[in-house]
């Protein structure tokens, strides 16, 4: 039986290169300073986190009211804000106290604020009547009607009128007409706008002035030059003005008869 050599073939193992797993053997490098930061800063947020949750269940300590003010009582301020201050310090919703504070008559403004660590201080500013409106109303500075039905109306105030939705308008020209009445030593204690749009004011001397409803402006101008060339002078004899003429007035006398002021073609007061 014939024999038959065979070479016997070994297979080569490959060779691992160890150098590529050398980071693994070693170990990673682990970057402390950056993860000794991150602790920090999730220690100090966990912290604030923390006292920030303490703040919004903290009650509120106290409410402090400022200002000098005659007509609002502080008790009717607390009232106002009672319902606003049985959260938490804060929770509590400034916006929704200076509304509220606002809607009290006699009240200009309100401001409130925060102050640590547990109160809330108001400040309030009363209203300061320029002029009554009607029979009963209050106008402030701006002309705006803050009160329609007060108890007692001040007596030293000038009386303006008008139809409803005019206290701005009538408030305006008694305001311009004023300042020009008191560089003269003088003033106005009354303004009325009628319904047919036409304006008539008083002096404190008692001359009424008729405006007319046309060219007011352009009346009012006249009427101070006539003030300043042919009233003042008679003032006291004087007791109605008629500026209601395209180029002139008529001067009405309290003891004598009427004095018209004008041209040819003005015969009769317009509009």
């Amino acid at each position: 039986m014939a024999k038959h050599n065979r070479k016997r073939k070994t297979r080569t193992q490959p060779r691992v290169d160890w150098s590529r797993f050398h980071w693994w053997i070693k170990g990673p490098k682990i970057p402390w300073s950056r993860v000794i930061t991150t602790v920090m800063v999730v220690t100090v947020l966990m912290t604030g986190y923390v006292a920030m949750n303490w703040l919004m269940d903290r009650p509120i300590d106290a409410v402090v009211i400022n200002g000098a003010f005659q007509r609002v009582s502080a008790i009717r301020l607390e009232e106002a804000l009672a319902p606003h201050l049985r959260t938490s310090f804060l929770r509590a919703d400034l916006h929704a106290m200076r509304a509220e504070l606002a809607g009290i008559p006699w009240v200009e403004n309100a401001s409130v604020r925060r102050r640590w660590p547990g109160s809330i201080e108001v400040l309030v500013t009363e209203q300061r009547p320029a002029a009554c409106w009607g029979e009963r109303g209050l106008l402030n500075h701006r002309g705006e009607l803050f009160v329609d039905d007060v108890k007692h109306v001040p007596v030293e105030l000038p009386r303006l009128d008008g139809p409803e939705g005019s206290e701005g308008r009538v408030a305006m020209r008694y305001f311009q007409i004023q300042q020009r009445l008191e560089q003269r030593g003088m003033a106005a204690v009354s303004l009325r706008l009628d319904d047919r749009g036409a304006w008539e004011f008083q002096l404190s001397n008692g001359i009424r002035v008729r405006l007319g409803a046309s060219a007011v402006d352009e009346r009012i101008d006249r009427f101070f030059m006539a003030l300043d060339q042919v009233l003042a002078s008679q003032a006291e004899a004087v007791d109605y003005v008629d500026m209601r003429y395209t180029n002139g007035f008529a001067i009405g006398w309290k003891d004598r008869d009427p004095m018209h002021i004008q041209t040819a073609e003005d015969a009769r007061p317009h509009v």
